[in-house]
């Protein structure tokens, strides 16, 4: 019976595309009435539904999940479940970090002291071979030192690398680690080659630890001298320089010292001048890079007056963020040097405001220093720490820089440090600021070496696995030189073709598209991690205590490994969950976007919770709402809570936009600085669907004779390939489908098991203290090797997932069959053709994606096929969609075309029409989404379809239609995008583009209604200010006078070189002179780069010359964190009938619009007569503006966070320590430089 009704159907449908009731003439100039209009309409939906529900098989479908079971979702459970398979994953890494601590320490202790070998050889990571590609020069060779010429030294180890899945496909040597040794750090240094040597032994560890849990990533062992060893060895890549130093990155910095609050003084006197002044900005950068997300910071400069470097942070300490060191760093090229230096008011309100902070509990609320950057003091100011430090028991370290090679008064800058427990540098060059200003970590380290028993464990903010965040600027200017040089050669092919308005146009145009930053489909190339360090002691005993730090060990944890653990497949569609750190920043979450044409943005890693969570209010940016922020107040203080919120969010790429009630639950993750939060749909979400229990896989396999359940799964078929079915740790596959089919002819054979979790080993879990010094011994070795040798599991599998996956495999084995297959009659086979190429899919909750192709052989092989280019089921924009849209027509499909956006413009002529619909499962009392169905077919077909209705008149009547030319007819979605128009061009493109005084009458009307979104992880291009210095006009005595000052400094200097390169030679053979950067020079804006050009940038007139720079020179910018707000629009079903019914007016309201049946599209039918009233309505995103800049915005309004729970500071024994200061220059050589100072008074004055 159901058959005949079905073929029934059909003929009804080709009838109706075969016929034409009546064709009215296009030049009928009369008026298209609403009952054509409505007829139309349930014309054209009904058709569709039917045509969907053929090609599509959904009853079939519906009756495929009948035995499927229906069960609460229970948040709370839930989210702590995951919570506690995260901590598992988590104890894992803690505890083969603990193992590398301990080996390190054990090791030092043992031989610390040995002599190295002369012939002895490491494996350098610079100059490891990489295989096939021998002849690409990527990294950055050794310094070339000119003593080296004098000093034999072994080459270094060499072993072929092999790519491995595990580690990114990069090239590695699982069966050692390697070394990798800054720039500016000499290898054969004798500190730096005796850890490299003693170290050698943590390749046991690395192995040991890799073999016990082979999820581990990386591993190594970062030092205080510079280098780091990591496992597994591979060649270091650094493009265009090797910028690397372990020492600058979080996870050594935040383990090397607890958090601190700092406070960065420097002199802006008028004898900081020149090359002083260069040394200070680059001192005090270093010191920015040595600071994170929980320290403090803030810089002030100081003549006669005390000014920060960036006035809204005036009175206050900053967060050390990306956003907020990068304002500072920009603020440091605005100070200018004059006036005398008034050390006492510089000093008085730095205490003050440390005071300050710690009286309240402020900032870091842990360590506190005072880095002064100076070229001298007059006398050494003990009233001021008398009076704001002594008092109190010294909580401020001041580290003190003196800056220049001539300086009189070291004594007195050495004894500020030295009588506050910080430490003392004299710097005269600019290669050597690095390593010194690294100093100061290692003394802020003391109170943890001292204390030795307690190792606080680190977990760091999220970052990219790129050398240095900081490379974004440098690739963005490179991308601009390139634009630049691009420009220029055109310019000089074709002058003319490049002036003319129609170049400059389309010129215009791509520059405005290179500054989007919404369709960032470069994210695959960097990976997001944390990381999970802890520091190293050096235990040895000395006469003289140094509270050495030997380093810190660390281990990254991929995000991706992370996410993996927050089962998605039981939180459902439209549900997500995400990490939240102490600071209220994102770690993990789906809407986190840190890239932007393959480039880092500037603060990607301090995205603030409620900067991606968007209450669903009407309230202006960046004015959260007290339910908001009382709701992340609760996630960062770790409680475990649930909540209801109306929140909306962004589909499609910022296109589209949705709103839902989630109901939020959240949870700590015990022993970490994150909380994990649980957001689930309050309808659909409430339950979810399950296997029956009788239907498990293995017991389903032995009971039909060892059938695999891979019979199933035959073809055109995928899986989510982000999901954690199953995964092997020693076999590697091409796809997810590959190694899904492989487990599941293991799960069919006897003997089969489900692995369990692994856990961390008890030798280090709650592990009491014990005495180290005696872990060298044979007994203790062994005992640890033991230890050390925990089984490892070769794969680990999601029984809960598994079990899903094949339920859904063996109910839907059936849509492999074609449909004509189904359809018995011809007609069937005949109305298939007829619409040309179709897919019709099937997607799953489990993450099993179905399609069939109809006829199968027009596939067009160039394209990737519908399950592989959209495989991600749950997380698809059309699967998500369809859901929402069950509760709005539980019947209708939605309909989408790709969007045609001056970024992406769409080329119509191959454009598709993806319809979906969503297949609930329930019983009388609940239901929730078991899958989506849905059919592509060619734009071209539904046109053609559009066209054949809205041509036709009803009971062959004539009439006006849409064939006229006076009326203009269109399909929009529920968003506001064209599906069809009889223009093809306009296709995907928004409807307020095309008709935006339509649109208006719409919006007016409450039929599709704005919703406000603003993008608060936006990037702005800020135009770069340029100087072009001119030289003033000198007399010719004003030149005498200058070049003779320059005769006696040079002279002065080239004595004092001299003098000391010799006085140095016996301690440090390797600094100053001999330290060279091997950092190409910059070419500037108007450098080598343009040189080539020189002889067009000196056009003959001064209308030349304007239009050269206006048509030729680029704008150069720098991209800056802002926010950026725009308007999308939802159709407002509420009472949707009364609000389309409406007559046309004339030209007051020249149009008919109506709900297509079944369907998420609107027709609109248009008289194209009456004059258009052009109201701009765009969905494009334009920057909020605002009073003051992002950073001191976001200072002002500061949101809460938690302080971290380690902070050791103090520690009775560091008293002893003498060890304050390095010094630079010999103090013999001062008597010359104070003997021409009084000469080069006259000639500077």
């Amino acid at each position: 019976m159901c058959k005949r009704v079905g073929n029934s159907i059909l003929l009804l449908l080709l009838l109706s595309l075969d016929s034409r009731d009546c064709v009215a003439s296009p030049n009928n100039e009369g008026k298209i009435l609403l009952n054509s209009v409505q007829a139309w309409a349930v014309k054209l939906g009904t058709e569709l539904y039917h045509f969907g529900e053929f090609i599509t098989r959904k009853k079939e479908v519906q009756e495929s999940f009948k035995s499927a079971q229906i069960e609460s979702r229970d948040g709370e459970k839930l989210v702590q479940s995951m919570s506690d398979d995260i901590r598992a994953m988590m104890e894992l890494k803690i505890s083969a970090v603990k193992r590398i601590v301990e080996a390190a320490e054990n090791m030092a202790f043992d031989k610390q002291n040995e002599p190295v070998p002369e012939d002895f050889q490491f494996y350098n990571s610079k100059e490891m071979e990489e295989p096939y590609d021998e002849l690409t020069i990527t990294t950055t060779p050794e310094t070339d030192f000119a003593l080296e010429n004098w000093i034999a030294r072994p080459p270094t180890k060499n072993a072929y690398l092999y790519q491995n899945p595990h580690f990114s496909n990069i090239p590695v040597n699982i069966n050692f680690s390697s070394v990798h040794v800054p720039t500016n750090v000499y290898a054969w240094a004798p500190e730096v080659i005796k850890g490299i040597h003693w170290s050698e032994g943590l390749d046991t560890h690395f192995i040991n630890n890799y073999q016990s849990d082979p999820t581990l990533s990386w591993q190594y062992f970062g030092s205080s001298t510079g280098f780091m060893r990591h496992y597994p060895a591979m060649k270091w890549r650094a493009d265009p320089v090797d910028i690397y130093d372990c020492r600058t990155r979080a996870w050594y910095m935040e383990a090397a010292a607890s958090p601190k609050d700092v406070v960065i003084l420097v002199d802006r006197s008028g004898s900081m001048t020149g090359q002083r002044r260069d040394i200070a900005k680059h001192v005090v950068t270093n010191i920015l890079d040595t600071l994170g997300n929980n320290d403090f910071v803030n810089v002030m400069t100081f003549a006669d007056t005390v000014e920060e470097i960036v006035p809204c942070f005036e009175d206050s300490l900053v967060q050390a963020t990306l956003g907020n060191l990068r304002e500072l760093k920009l603020g440091l090229d605005n100070f200018e040097t004059m006036e005398i230096a008034n050390f006492s008011a510089a000093l008085t309100r730095a205490f003050e405001l440390l005071e300050m902070y710690r009286n309240n509990s402020g900032g870091a609320n842990c360590n506190q220093a005072i880095m002064l950057v100076t070229d001298g003091v007059p006398y050494n100011y003990k009233e001021i720490f008398e009076k704001y430090n002594w008092k109190y028991d010294t909580p401020v370290r001041v580290f003190t820089y003196l800056i220049g090679r001539e300086v009189a008064d070291v004594r007195e800058v050495k004894w500020m440090a030295c009588a506050n427990r910080g430490y003392y540098v004299h710097l005269s060059t600019l290669a050597e600021v690095r390593e010194r200003v690294l100093e100061h970590v290692n003394v802020l380290a003391r109170p943890l070496v001292l204390q030795r028993e307690k190792h606080p464990v680190v977990w760091t903010p999220v970052y990219a696995n790129v050398t240095d965040p900081k490379v974004a600027d440098y690739l963005w200017e490179q991308r601009e030189r390139a634009e630049q040089k691009e420009r220029f050669m055109s310019q000089r092919r074709d002058k003319a073709l490049f002036n003319s308005e129609k170049e400059q146009e389309r010129r215009w145009r791509i520059t405005q598209m290179k500054q989007g930053q919404y369709s960032e489909i470069g994210n695959s190339q960097y990976q997001l991690m944390t990381s999970v360090s802890m520091p190293v002691y050096d235990l040895r005993h000395n006469e003289m205590r140094i509270a050495r730090l030997l380093g810190v060990a660390g281990t990254d944890v991929p995000l991706s490994e992370i996410q993996a653990l927050m089962t998605p497949y039981k939180i459902g569609v439209n549900g997500y969950a995400f990490i939240v750190t102490n600071n209220g920043y994102i770690l993990i979450h789906p809407d986190l976007r840190p890239v932007f044409q393959q480039i880092l943005k500037p603060s990607y890693n301090s995205v603030d919770m409620i900067e991606v969570e968007l209450f669903d209010d009407d309230r202006g940016p960046r004015n959260f709402s007290k339910e908001l922020t009382a709701l992340r107040k609760e996630i960062i203080d770790q409680k475990t809570g649930n909540k209801i919120m109306n929140v909306k969010y962004h589909l499609d790429e910022m296109k589209r936009v949705s709103r839902a009630k989630k109901h939020y639950f959240w949870t700590g993750i015990s022993d970490s600085p994150f909380t994990l939060v649980v957001a689930i749909p309050e309808n659909y979400g409430r339950h979810r669907i399950t296997p029956p229990p009788t239907d498990d896989i293995h017991r389903l396999s032995l009971t039909s004779k060892n059938i695999s359940a891979r019979q199933y799964l035959s073809d055109k078929w995928s899986v989510h390939p982000d999901w954690l079915y199953c995964r092997h740790y020693e076999r590697t596959f091409s796809t997810p489908e590959e190694e899904l089919l492989y487990f599941l002819e293991r799960v069919a054979k006897p003997g089969w098991r489900w692995p369990a979790k692994p856990r961390p080993p008890e030798h280090h879990k709650n592990k009491p203290g014990h005495d180290r010094h005696n872990n060298g011994t044979p007994e203790n070795k062994e005992r640890n090797k033991v230890s050390n040798s925990t089984p490892r599991n070769e794969y680990y599998c999601d029984h809960g997932l598994m079990q899903a996956l094949v339920y859904d495999a063996r109910n839907t084995a059936w849509f492999n069959k074609s449909i004509s297959d189904s359809a018995s009659e011809e007609k069937a086979a005949e109305f298939i053709q007829r619409f040309g190429y179709i897919v019709a899919f099937l997607s799953t909750h489990s993450g099993l994606t179905r399609w069939q192709m109809h006829p199968p052989k027009e596939h067009d092989n160039e394209k990737p096929e519908f399950g592989k280019q959209w495989p991600k089921s749950i997380d698809e924009v059309w699967y998500r969609r369809a859901v929402e849209q069950h509760y709005v027509d539980p019947l209708s499909y939605v309909y989408s075309v790709e969007l045609n956006t001056e970024k992406f413009p769409l080329n119509v002529s191959s454009a598709v029409v993806t319809a979906a619909h969503a297949v609930f499962h329930g019983d009388s009392h609940r239901k929730t989404p078991a899958a989506v169905v849905g059919f592509q077919f060619k734009h071209e077909r539904l046109s053609e379809w559009f066209e054949n209705i809205t041509s036709s008149c009803e009971h062959n009547r004539e009439c006006v239609t849409c064939l006229s030319d006076a009326w203009d007819c269109y399909l929009v979605d529920n968003n506001g995008w064209v599906i069809v128009s009889e223009d093809s061009n306009q296709t995907g493109q928004f409807f307020g583009k095309i008709r935006p005084d339509i649109m208006a009458t719409l919006i007016e009307d409450d039929v599709y209604k704005p919703v406000h979104l603003v993008d608060y992880q936006a990037v702005c291009f800020r135009e770069k200010k340029t100087s072009n210095p001119a030289n003033v006009l000198l007399t010719p005595l004003e030149n005498l006078r200058l070049a003779m000052a320059w005769f006696l400094t040079t002279t002065v200097w080239f004595y004092n070189s001299i003098a000391s390169g010799l006085a140095q030679a016996s301690s440090y053979s390797f600094e100053d002179e001999f330290l060279t950067t091997t950092v190409p020079p910059l070419l500037d804006e108007e450098g080598d780069d343009d040189s080539e050009y020189s002889y067009m940038s000196k056009p003959t007139t001064k209308n030349a010359e304007r239009d050269f720079e206006k048509l030729v020179l680029i704008n150069r910018t720098r991209p800056t964190p802002c926010d950026r707000e725009m308007y999308l629009y939802q159709l407002n079903y509420n009472s949707l009938n009364d609000k389309l019914n409406k007559p046309m007016m004339n030209c007051s309201r020249p149009f008919y619009v109506q709900l297509v049946n079944y369907t998420n599209m609107l027709m609109v039918v248009v008289n194209g007569l009456c004059p258009r009233e052009e109201v701009p309505i765009s969905v494009d995103p334009t920057e909020v503006q605002y009073n003051e800049s992002l950073p001191c915005l976001k200072h002002i309004h500061p949101l809460y966070r938690k302080q971290p729970t380690s902070c050791i500071r103090n520690h009775t024994e560091e008293s002893n320590i003498d060890m304050c200061g390095r010094g630079s220059l010999p103090h013999k050589n001062l008597w010359t430089s104070l003997s021409v100072l009084v000469i080069l008074r006259y000639f500077y004055i």
